[in-house]
């Protein structure tokens, strides 16, 4: 329901199992923001710039890609502050 069905079309491996595969690299980037604040924020920014990118896609969902583009700018600002306090 959250794809683009553009983005569908374009999967070799068809819409839900491309849905999973984002499960596992939200994850994946959800760890790499625990271990490495420095480069895992920045890694999730451009993830979530990246939903909000298909939801705009998706007529109806502009509220929930207005919160991640939030959540985007918040993982931006940890980004700064990690480089700014970094031991």
């Amino acid at each position: 329901m959250y794809l683009a069905p553009v983005i569908a079309r374009l999967s070799p491996i068809g819409g839900h199992d491309l849905m999973l595969t984002i499960g596992v690299v939200e994850v994946i980037a959800g760890l790499l923001l625990l271990i490495k604040p420095r480069i895992g924020a920045y890694v999730v920014c451009a993830w979530l710039l990246g939903i909000v990118i298909n939801l705009l896609m998706v007529p109806g969902f502009y509220d929930v890609a207005l919160r991640d583009f939030g959540l985007a700018l918040g993982a931006l600002a940890l980004g700064r502050l990690s480089q700014e306090f970094s031991s």
